[in-house]
């Protein structure tokens, strides 16, 4: 989103202003514009808009040489008695 005038130039006002019209300077907050919030003509906070949740970007093969199989059988068919065995929470 490209940047007008009125969105790149910060909003300043004072903290008796900013309780009486949070939820216009939040509105004007998610529109893009920055809000500095001052005490006896010192900026003490800044509002701005967050920034955007990236996800990280997952690399194929990132994981490699980090799993270790344990078993080499571990996709085998079971047999029938296993399967009766687990059935039976005897395996």
């Amino acid at each position: 989103m490209a940047k007008t005038a009125k969105q790149s130039c910060p909003i300043e006002v004072n903290v008796a202003y900013l309780r009486k019209n949070l939820p216009r300077l939040l509105k004007d907050v998610e529109k893009g514009r920055t809000v500095v919030v001052s005490r006896y003509n010192k900026p003490i906070a800044v509002l701005s808009p967050a920034g955007e949740d990236e996800k990280p970007v997952r690399r194929f093969g990132a994981g490699k040489g980090r799993i270790q199989i344990l078993d080499p059988h571990w996709a085998d068919p079971m047999t029938d008695e296993q399967v009766e065995a687990m059935v039976e929470d005897r395996y």
